[in-house]
């Protein structure tokens, strides 16, 4: 009986731990449209109103946002997107540090992560562990000549739409590289 308290305990801890490491620790997003120091507070301010955004950093000269989180937020690209949209600007660039623990990136460049579902344009076979710097890639967080290009190199079905159908249900896929 101690045995298996002891054993459960460890199981409890080992996944709590699993799903902290592999969080999303900071974003870096470029905001385009920006014209002055009010355009950049109500970002900031539209940002901040994320129950997972712990805080948020702009650089006026780069029209940068550092953004950090929550440790225990789940964090949505697409939700930070539509702030940016909604204080009246857009996504150029979101550069984002996810702490990975051992994940297994498929033959198809695929990984799954809590409940994230990414998929690597240029990784494929191989196993993230720590913090890696990754770029969204996907439409409305880069410019659309580049989103075309992408299109055009990929040629998957889940790049186009961002949705992709994994273990039987349709999700989000979110398209990165390193």
């Amino acid at each position: 009986m101690k045995t298996t308290k002891i054993l459960l305990v460890f199981l409890m801890l080992f996944a709590t731990n699993k799903v902290l490491a592999q969080q999303i620790s900071a974003v870096e997003m470029q905001v385009t449209g920006l014209t002055c120091s009010m355009c950049s507070q109500a970002t900031e301010k539209s940002l901040r109103t994320l129950s997972y955004v712990s805080n948020v950093n702009p650089d006026l000269n780069k029209n940068l946002f550092l953004v950090t989180f929550k440790k225990d937020g789940a964090v949505n690209f697409d939700q930070m997107n539509k702030k940016v949209k909604d204080a009246g600007f857009s996504v150029g660039n979101l550069a984002a540090t996810i702490n990975f623990n051992q994940a297994k990136v498929d033959e198809d460049g695929q990984v799954v992560v809590g409940e994230n579902v990414y998929r690597f344009a240029n990784v494929k076979s191989k196993v993230l562990n720590g913090p890696v710097k990754v770029n969204v890639i996907d439409k409305n967080f880069i410019s659309n000549a580049a989103f075309k290009q992408k299109l055009a190199q990929l040629k998957l079905d889940s790049y186009a739409s961002g949705m992709g159908v994994v273990n039987g249900k349709k999700v989000r896929i979110y398209h990165l590289s390193i």
